[in-house]
């Protein structure tokens, strides 16, 4: 009965581990010249082509007929949210550091938060404003922002900052209504038809072809594909469709964990002691939330 309470959070803090081990293959694919835009495209187009072969080989095709007029939860899920926070936050870093332009795009979970209110009725409780600010903090001291605070950030490069955040939250809530008639499945798979199509024309993914000849950026292009995003979003989305809106979203940030122990492991970072105290924060708020 315990583990049946608690293993949507478990999914979600699975799916928040599989993200923060993205920079091993992003940083891997910009060594070999793709530009943040063809990345983005590799990471969709490949997890669109892993989920329909995985449906077409387990006799699951079933699991893509839906209904017209829901295309648009679709278009909210891979549009909306995964193209859009993307662009929003690889501008964000060409104008701002990436430590302030990450923390900016955790700013998703008060986003959730709000819209989850507005939406679904969610009650926003003492627990969940906690939560919401000890992840901030956590996100600020992981990134460094605090306590080396800069005032020299631009108003374009805060609101795309600020829209990658929103972008990032807007999963969760067109996912919540798609997960009202759809399968995890079904909304990952569209999800990411959708995210290609949209992206696939600007990307210019076809002048790099011959690199694709390489049989690493095969691999690396198939780790992109399977682990922080067909995988992790899978997870996400089950976990999704069992918990509050809000609370799978404040359970996600549990992400720059994972990306700071891959800086640590794979890049030789060091950690600092304000780390120390913002990972022991997102965890603090992560066991409260789950707890509430």
């Amino acid at each position: 009965m315990m583990f049946n309470k608690h293993w949507p959070y478990l999914y979600i803090a699975s799916a928040a581990v599989l993200w923060g081990i993205i920079s091993i293959f992003v940083k891997s694919l910009a060594n070999y010249g793709f530009t943040s835009l063809q990345i983005v495209t590799i990471r969709v187009i490949t997890t669109s082509l892993i989920l329909l072969q995985y449906l077409y080989l387990t006799n699951r095709l079933s699991l893509l007929r839906i209904r017209l007029k829901d295309i648009s939860l679709f278009i909210g899920t891979g549009i909306a949210s995964i193209v859009f926070f993307n662009w929003c936050y690889f501008s964000a870093i060409q104008q701002i550091s990436v430590s302030i332009a990450a923390v900016l795009l955790y700013t998703a979970p008060a986003f959730v938060t709000i819209l989850a209110r507005i939406f679904f009725g969610e009650q926003i409780t003492a627990t969940k404003l906690f939560a919401l600010l000890g992840t901030f903090i956590g996100c600020a001291l992981i990134t460094g922002v605090i306590p080396h605070a800069s005032s020299n950030i631009s108003v374009s490069g805060l609101l795309l900052g600020l829209g990658s955040g929103l972008g990032y939250a807007l999963y969760s809530i067109f996912g919540k209504f798609a997960l009202r008639s759809y399968t995890p499945w079904t909304v990952t798979t569209y999800t990411f038809i959708i995210a290609s199509t949209a992206v696939l024309p600007f990307s210019e993914i076809w002048e790099m072809t011959d690199i694709f000849t390489d049989w690493r950026v095969i691999l690396l292009s198939l780790g992109l594909g399977i682990f922080p995003t067909t995988l992790a979003y899978l997870l996400y989305t089950a976990g999704l469709h069992r918990i509050e809106t809000s609370k799978a979203s404040i359970t996600s940030t549990l992400e720059p964990i994972a990306a700071t122990a891959v800086g640590i492991f794979i890049f030789n970072e060091t950690l600092s002691l304000g780390q120390i105290l913002g990972i022991g924060l997102i965890i603090a708020a992560v066991i409260a939330i789950q707890k509430e």
